[in-house]
């Protein structure tokens, strides 16, 4: 048995979001239909690297689901759609707020045919407000959430985080609705409802105090580059190998902790440093006295000393190094599961990890339309087969 076993999800968004909110969704035992366009399929298949003509990027966001194809345009895919979700717990949408609407899709729509339906809406900036109607994709989401003004250096150009991570925040924020959605419908006698979720808020929901320090101090938050302003000492050390460590010493204890391994006991024994206000004062001091002894050692030697001394600290990773640790290998975040080419392909394992019911990778993404065939005319969900599993 898996948490999620007997769920019934309907998946009509592409390429990042609610995808990634549906192949939460399967790892976990949904069953997932992800309709796709016909003759192209979700773009995501075309996205990055490409192994015999399909991204390896599909492998991860579309493992578990089930592929259908559907032309949401014409009245035959409409009308397909509204069988599936006659019977689905849930629908994952994610196009621009009215697109569904205009098909007789949208949310009032199924709600009266299907009232138990949990409708899951990622968009740009929401269903409702005065930019409902612009297009936004996740990097617009962080940009206006707050995030894309904290990073970079100090006076230099923003730069954007390596991975869309405005999307999949998005995507998690909406599997939490979800899961709060059915809880609600299933245990507390209600029917099913919207889930509305903006990319922009879901960036802004872990800005942290970004909001509460502008109104009370007028404070802009600006970027730092590596360290962590008002929190000290939290940053990016030199190496003498050329290679960075990263130390979080911001804990009062953990601070004292430090200093003495670095042989700064005078810092450790500041009375004005003794709490985080009095060290974010001085923190270039701090910063430049931690420096000074990373400097002068390899990356492991700073690793091995702080380890020891149990302060948090930590190298930077490449996804080599991802591939060859132990901690990775021990937790099965790195598995290896079939590709729909039928080779190999090494993908993130489960998370979270639940101790009774964890998820699994039961089979690999789905060919385009692979699975058209479960269709029955005149619609209904289609029996699931669970005996290659």
């Amino acid at each position: 048995m898996q948490a999620l076993d007997g769920l019934k999800v309907l998946e009509l968004g592409q390429l990042i979001a609610g995808p990634f909110a549906g192949k939460t969704l399967a790892d976990f035992g949904a069953d997932v239909i992800k309709v796709e366009p016909p003759g192209v399929g979700d773009p995501l298949r075309k996205w990055r690297l490409l192994r015999d003509g399909t991204s390896v990027w599909w492998q991860v966001q579309s493992r578990n689901k089930r592929s259908v194809c559907l032309d949401l345009r014409t009245p035959e895919g409409q009308e397909a759609v509204r069988a599936l979700a006659a019977e689905a717990d849930v629908l994952i949408e994610n196009f621009k707020p009215g697109t569904l609407e205009a098909w007789g899709l949208g949310w009032e729509a199924l709600h009266a045919l299907n009232p138990r339906l949990v409708m899951l809406r990622l968009s740009g900036y929401g269903q409702t407000g005065p930019y409902r109607d612009k297009p936004g994709f996740g990097v617009l989401g962080e940009a206006m959430g707050g995030l894309r003004h904290l990073t970079g250096e100090p006076g230099a150009v923003p730069v954007r985080v390596g991975v869309s991570i405005g999307d999949t925040l998005s995507a998690l924020h909406g599997v939490i609705g979800v899961l709060m959605a059915l809880r609600h419908r299933d245990t507390q006698g209600g029917q099913g409802q919207m889930v509305d979720v903006a990319l922009y808020e879901s960036v802004f929901n872990v800005m942290e105090s970004l909001l509460p320090e502008y109104d009370a101090f007028g404070a802009v938050r600006g970027p730092a580059g590596s360290a962590l302003p008002g929190i000290s000492p939290s940053n990016a050390y030199p190496c003498r190998d050329g290679q960075y460590v990263l130390v979080a010493g911001n804990g009062d204890s953990i601070f004292r902790r430090l200093m003495h391994a670095i042989g700064r006991g005078d810092l450790a024994d500041d009375p004005a440093l003794r709490h985080n206000d009095g060290r974010v004062v001085r923190s270039a001091e701090i910063d430049a006295a931690i420096a000074q002894w990373t400097s002068s050692r390899a990356r492991d030697e700073v690793l091995a000393v702080l380890d020891a001394t149990q302060v948090p600290a930590g190298r930077i990773y490449s996804v080599a190094d991802i591939a060859a640790d132990p901690q990775y290998q021990a937790r099965d975040m790195l598995v290896d599961s079939p590709a729909s080419d039928g080779l190999p392909l090494k993908v993130p394992g489960i998370v979270p990890k639940l101790s009774a019911t964890p998820g699994r990778i039961s089979h690999a993404a789905p060919r385009l339309g692979e699975h058209d065939g479960c269709l029955q005319p005149g619609g209904g969900w289609p029996v699931r087969d669970r005996s290659g599993d």
